[in-house]
């Protein structure tokens, strides 16, 4: 009994250790899946941030193309704004003809006579005139003061002149006594055959008065009062 008794019990023994043996091998298999998992879990994280470095580098392509649009852009715009180089020159005595008409009809007493002032642009090239143009008139004897006027009072608005263009401007005076007798009715202080006209800070030219048909005349200025309008094209 008692024999059998001691191999009943190692039996169970062994039982129990194989049993015990068991159970480590299925905690160490549970134990696996578990790592796999973890594993995994950190990898995503990884290729997510790989995969979001991969975008940042894309965005900044993108801002690096716009930005060399844009500075392709600044240089057109900047080329055009250079187009400021290609700016009407002033017209001068080097570029223009000047021509000074008498008036055609006599002045009235509620009238002026208009004599006419034509620059006309003889140059290749276009040319403006802007501000005051200045006349003088100076009588043939010397007998009078000369005549001193501009058009500042008018206008000096920029006038452009295309190559062979003509801009003129009337000049407004009394050239009658209409005080005096009637045969002294045309004598007037200042008698000039010819006139002194200064384009806009330029030098001034001296032009002989002609009629409307180019023959020879004379500016005959009665009175102070001469009036030199703004031009026009």
């Amino acid at each position: 009994m008692r024999v059998r008794t001691a191999i009943a019990a190692a039996g169970m023994l062994v039982a129990g250790l194989a049993l015990t043996a068991c159970q480590g091998d299925d905690s160490k298999a549970a134990d696996s899946p578990s790592h796999a998992s973890t594993t995994t879990a950190k990898s995503t994280p990884g290729k997510s941030q790989g995969d979001t470095a991969n975008s940042s580098t894309g965005g900044k392509d993108t801002s690096g193309s716009a930005g060399g649009s844009g500075t392709s852009g600044g240089k057109g715009t900047s080329g055009s704004t250079g187009g400021k180089g290609g700016t009407i020159v002033a017209c001068t005595a080097k570029t223009t003809s000047v021509t000074f008409v008498a008036a055609v009809k006599h002045a009235t007493e509620s009238e002026p006579a208009a004599a006419t002032v034509k620059i006309t642009n003889t140059s290749g090239k276009a040319c403006t005139i802007v501000g005051a143009t200045s006349l003088v008139a100076k009588d043939d004897q010397g007998k009078s003061d000369p005549i001193e006027t501009d058009n500042s009072a008018a206008g000096t608005d920029a006038v452009d002149l295309a190559p062979g263009a003509t801009a003129t401007a009337d000049v407004l005076y009394a050239d009658l006594n209409f005080e005096g007798s009637q045969s002294a009715r045309e004598v007037c202080g200042v008698q000039a055959s010819k006139v002194e006209i200064a384009l806009p800070k330029d030098v001034g030219r001296t032009v002989k008065v002609v009629s409307g048909s180019g023959s020879a005349a004379t500016f005959n200025v009665c009175g102070p009062d001469v009036k030199f309008e703004a031009f026009h094209s």
